[in-house]
């Protein structure tokens, strides 16, 4: 939502990655045609101005309906779509060995300007910009040698400021159905397990946490089967799950949260992202959602 109370969705339609929508629904305007894996969005306040990170996913679908891979991207553009800058492919700095694919599926943007991109769909690899698009680091991917480093599809990447004095970078570790938090600099802080959640990128409002749930409901090798529709959304209280719109109420058992699972009319078939507005009214995207619209929720 932007600063003039505008709902931003990206989406991987080919003759218009951004919709924008009034609270109400009514489409006010669309653009954008050149983000074929259109994934990831994120919106930065610089000043009295609005920038939008958009993510390329690396992976579209092509003429013939086949997921077809393609090295992503992220570009930083004003909100009506003019490119500031983009961050391409970390082979070209050294960062990547030839052939590592780079499919980045969010970004996260710090106070000073720092840029954090999750390569979900590549090397796994949280990896940080400065504010000009210039490298820093990057860690996550897999075998490290402590496993709290280790990303199994790091699909989302967030900020978390609730604590002003101990900043953190949250992450989620889609296929752990975990979220880690790590220091700003990358050293691991926390983690936290959701049992049976396959979810999406962590969104911080107050001291909630919500996040669109993609799956439940795992094969019985402990992964989901991704053509299915079983999502939810789900809500935490600090670390503790209190809500799962969609989906069954959370149970806690001598301490450890219980499987939840999809309703069985399925309100929510994917849920990819949430956004809050002024009155914590909750704006469901969803992944491979059969071309309904994206859902409002009231806050009751």
């Amino acid at each position: 939502m932007d600063s003039k109370g505008r709902l931003i969705m990206m989406g991987d339609h080919p003759k218009n990655n951004i919709l924008i929508f009034d609270k109400s629904g009514k489409l006010l305007d669309y653009w954008g045609t050149a983000y074929p894996g259109g994934h990831g969005l994120t919106l930065s306040q610089e000043g009295e101005e609005d920038f939008l990170y958009l993510t390329d996913s690396g992976w579209f679908l092509n003429k013939e309906g086949q997921w077809t891979p393609h090295n992503g991207r992220v570009a930083k553009t004003t909100v009506d779509g003019k490119v500031i800058f983009d961050i391409g492919h970390p082979q070209t700095i050294g960062v990547y060995k030839e052939g590592d694919p780079f499919r980045p599926t969010e970004v996260a943007v710090a106070p000073n300007g720092d840029i954090y991109v999750a390569d979900g769909y590549g090397m796994d690899y949280i990896i940080q910009y400065n504010s000009r698009g210039e490298y820093i680091r990057h860690w996550g991917g897999h075998d490290n040698e402590d496993s709290n480093y280790n990303l199994k599809n790091a699909h989302g990447v967030t900020l978390d400021l609730r604590d002003p004095k101990q900043p953190m970078v949250v992450c989620s570790s889609r296929n752990e159905s975990t979220y880690k938090w790590y220091s700003l600099d990358g050293k691991f802080v926390k983690k936290v397990y959701l049992n049976n959640m396959f979810m999406c990128r962590a969104v911080i409002d107050d001291d909630n946490l919500y996040a669109g749930v993609c799956w439940s409901s795992p094969e019985a090798n402990g992964y989901y089967n991704w053509l299915l529709h079983t999502g939810f959304v789900t809500v935490l209280e600090g670390d503790k799950v209190v809500s799962n719109p969609g989906g069954t109420a959370p149970e806690y058992k001598r301490g450890e949260l219980q499987p939840s699972y999809q309703l069985p009319e399925k309100p929510i078939l994917h849920g990819h992202d949430v956004c809050l507005d002024e009155d914590k009214n909750l704006y469901i995207c969803q992944w491979n959602a059969n071309k309904s619209a994206p859902l409002k929720l009231e806050r009751v």
